[in-house]
């Protein structure tokens, strides 16, 4: 067979698969489509398919294969991380700042702290840490890891719920759009190549003065042109950021990040999250499943996953007790704004993409963070649920 019918093949199961799964076994309520694409893709990597069957696994996921799944991979996420830069809002953030940046503050420092004590306890092992990775990169980069929310999963679960245009929902969005910003910067802060930070700080230099011209630029032409300038803007940026060490990720994310939700049509930008959602991501969840390792043992990699599942869970909800205690919220208001503001999924699995990347952890840590995001995820809505059945109409009512 020639290397187009091979990719097809991969293509037909990456989206087969994980859509026979989620449609005829009812999955929808504890685990959403882009929940199945993700077990999907760690099912159909080596530490399952490749073990089962290593023939059919290396005829399918050839070397040339793979290249072209990362190919489109790599463009999927990129588009994906940007729309979540531009639809980030922190004038609301801004409004409410104290409240905000106590809980934010709270929602991410404790868990934080939590798993950066996991990690150091993941240090005794061998088998964790990167090649090149410095031992505060790697406590820090899991410790991140565990404190990240998901913002497009957490639209996604709090649309479900029938709660994101409540004034509860907006006051999630506010905390969790603050830690986003928190959470990218602390990437860059790991990511920092001091023998290339001239190359770095060049970048960010040009990257500014580019900004300014970008938004001067984007605000005299019609709002058809705008989204295809910021899909060169989107380009330009990764790969500035990719050529000084900074990784293309963290390019996408900034090349959005100084751009105006306001510029463009709400339902278009919708649609083109959902149909980025749709097309391309199941091909970054399969090339992301294609990293998993087990190695250091599959019981290691589950006990890993677990210690850093508590770390995450408790570290959050811990953390939104106490700002609820300190601004005074109702009765059952703090477990689940913190519950929902646990959500990992997507971009957790990107941020341990991009410290797999840049080898500041192993494919057996990335593999346990993977597990981590995927149980968070999937614990998300099954817990939620009946509790806001119980205080619907606090939070309902909550400004």
């Amino acid at each position: 067979m020639t290397t187009t019918e091979i990719f097809l093949i991969a293509m037909l199961m990456i989206f087969a698969v994980p859509y026979l799964v989620w449609r005829l076994g009812g999955t929808d309520y504890w685990a959403p489509l882009v929940v199945v694409q993700i077990v999907t893709g760690i099912v159909l990597g080596p530490g399952v398919l490749g073990a089962a069957f290593p023939e059919y696994y290396e005829f399918v996921f050839s070397a040339p294969v793979i290249q072209s799944l990362n190919g489109v991979a790599w463009w999927a996420v990129m588009v994906f991380v940007w729309l979540a830069g531009i639809e980030l809002d922190l004038k609301q953030a801004w409004k409410h700042r104290g409240e905000t940046g106590v809980t934010a503050g709270l929602a991410l420092g404790v868990p934080l702290l939590f798993g950066s004590v996991a990690a150091v306890g993941l240090l005794m092992y061998p088998g964790w840490i990167g090649s090149k990775a410095l031992t505060w990169q790697f406590v820090l980069g899991i410790g991140m890891a565990c404190a990240v929310t998901a913002l497009p999963i957490l639209i996604l679960l709090m649309e479900k719920l029938h709660i994101l245009r409540q004034p509860v929902g907006q006051r999630i969005l506010r905390y969790a759009s603050v830690d986003d910003i928190l959470i990218w910067g602390v990437l860059a802060l790991i990511l920092m190549d001091w023998e290339r930070v001239g190359k770095q700080a060049g970048f960010l230099a040009v990257f500014a003065l580019a900004s300014v011209m970008l938004r001067r630029l984007m605000v005299r032409i019609p709002e058809r042109d705008r989204w295809y300038v910021g899909l060169i803007w989107l380009a330009a940026c990764g790969l500035g950021a990719d050529w000084c060490g900074l990784h293309y990720m963290v390019g996408a994310f900034i090349a959005g990040a100084v751009m105006d939700a306001g510029w463009f049509d709400q339902q278009q930008m919708d649609w083109l999250r959902h149909n980025v959602l749709l097309v391309m991501m199941p091909v970054f969840f399969l090339s992301t499943g294609l990293r998993t390792n087990w190695q250091v043992g599959g019981g290691a990699v589950f006990i890993a996953a677990a210690v850093l599942l508590f770390a995450s869970v408790s570290g959050k909800l811990i953390g939104v007790h106490i700002a609820g205690r300190i601004l005074r919220w109702q009765p059952g208001e703090a477990s689940l704004i913190g519950w929902l503001l646990q959500t990992k999924a997507l971009i957790m699995i990107i941020f341990a993409n991009v410290l797999l990347d840049k080898a500041i952890i192993t494919n057996a840590a990335f593999t346990a963070l993977l597990l981590m995001a995927v149980a968070s995820t999937m614990l998300t809505v099954p817990v939620v649920a009946p509790m806001l059945a119980r205080i619907k109409e606090i939070v309902f009512r909550s400004a």
